[in-house]
């Protein structure tokens, strides 16, 4: 077995896989502390998991109003104890990421109510949500205020601004754990964790939510651990494991849990209706594995901070920072340098490979998006893929991967399609090769 002419009859070179393996070589020792966080979160899932009595009944598909669905109440009483919350809506009805926060938040806010981000411009989808950028049936159509408080320069929380930003008005604060598309840091659970702290001594019984997209499972601990009283996401990204085809999740306390299944369903019928129409299994499955695949990604994640870091490229984390959450920016520079990036992420992709990603305007997003994405499940961004929207300083985000070989092999790709573009030349990896 040759290894390298294994890369090679893929589209690897040489030069790239052996530039590529040298920065591996430093990376062994991070890559057992990421192992071993991924055995703990492991075992979290697992107990609760047994906790619950979990067996085949679980997995029997239900259709129409769903009544007496014994495996989605006990796959939310899962997530509730994973996440160490007192509740947990987990449903496939719930269509993406945006759509549970859009839920989340129009549950636990009324007219009058006033919403405050002490972390800035929230995720570019959301933005409608909230009545930033105009929308039907946004928050601000139905009376519900928006205030904002800007990180610092160095992407810090600006506390003092606020304590001043909290008001009378001041309903629930939300929190983005990742970065978005903004080159801004991520914020861990612990930090995280003192700007609720702060937030609930500056105004007792609020209600804080934190946008926890891409950080299930990076850490041992999550922002419900911290005083959170809602952690909303994806199962198309971490917790999904890659299995489950659709879904979204919204752990917290009771009564902001049940104000969101009113909201989901209807007034009166909450959790008791929705059925799971045969995806249980797949549900169960993916979160089970969530663990092991997350931190497959998380490897990618620092293993292309590296790469680029090393080629001269800016990039967030930097290549040794602590890592919360799958997320890799990396500063290309150009729309031409973007384009190569993700057409070596689709190159390397187990579907649609022979794609070529395009700029395209995106429902949602101001400027145009390029995405990358060859995905059994579509838009799932556990899964290998990469976008950015095509505006200075032409930031890509890479994330995900089912496996490290794969988002191992998607780094390799995207650096090889830049030196076929001539953006990154052979001379720029002997020059930084030790």
């Amino acid at each position: 077995m040759d290894r390298n002419l294994m890369f090679e009859s893929i589209g690897v070179s040489q030069t790239v896989l052996e530039f590529g393996e040298e920065i591996l070589d430093d990376l062994r020792e991070r890559f057992a502390k990421i192992d071993e966080t991924a055995e703990y979160n492991q075992m979290k899932v697992i107990s609760a998991m047994q906790k619950n009595r979990i067996d085949a009944a679980c997995f029997a598909a239900t259709t129409g109003y769903g009544y007496n669905d014994v495996g989605r109440e006990k796959l939310e009483r899962v997530y509730a104890d994973t996440f160490h919350t007192e509740a947990a809506l987990v449903r496939p009805q719930i269509t993406c990421g945006t759509h549970a926060l859009a839920v989340a938040l129009s549950a636990n806010l009324l007219p009058g109510d006033e919403l405050l981000s002490p972390v800035g411009m929230p995720y570019d989808t959301l933005q409608e949500v909230i009545g930033i950028r105009d929308a039907r049936c946004s928050l601000k159509e139905y009376g519900v205020s928006y205030r904002q408080v800007d990180l610092l320069p160095d992407g810090s929380f600006d506390y003092p601004a606020i304590e001043k930003a909290i008001g009378e008005k001041t309903k629930l604060i939300t929190i983005q754990r990742s970065k978005g598309y903004a080159m801004r840091p991520s914020f861990s659970t612990a930090q995280i964790g003192e700007l609720i702290a702060f937030c609930k001594k500056c105004k007792p019984g609020v209600t804080v939510m934190v946008d926890n997209c891409y950080g299930e499972f990076v850490e041992p601990t999550e922002p419900s651990d911290f005083g959170a009283d809602m952690i909303v996401g994806s199962l198309i990204k971490n917790p999904g494991g890659g299995l489950a085809p659709v879904g979204g999740y919204i752990c917290g306390t009771n009564e902001c849990v049940q104000r969101c299944a009113f909201r989901l369903s209807a007034p009166g019928l909450g959790q008791e209706v929705g059925a799971n129409l045969g995806i249980l299994p797949a549900m169960y499955q993916g979160f089970f594995l969530a663990p092991t695949v997350t931190a497959g990604a998380l490897k990618g994640a620092i293993f292309a901070a590296n790469v680029y870091e090393r080629l001269g490229f800016r990039v967030l984390p930097d290549a040794s920072e602590p890592r919360h959450d799958i997320i890799q920016a990396v500063e290309l520079g150009s729309r031409e340098a973007m384009v190569a990036f993700c057409k070596g992420i689709q190159a390397a992709a187990p579907v649609d490979s022979y794609v070529n990603p395009e700029p395209w305007a995106m429902p949602g997003y101001d400027d145009e998006v390029i995405m990358a994405a060859g995905a059994f499940v579509q838009g799932s961004s556990i899964e290998l893929s990469a976008d950015g929207p095509i505006r200075p300083p032409y930031g890509i985000y890479f994330q995900g991967g089912l496996t490290w070989y794969h988002a191992k092999l998607g780094i390799l790709m995207s650096l090889q399609k830049l030196v076929d573009a001539g953006i990154v030349t052979t001379e720029m990896m002997k020059e930084h090769t030790k």
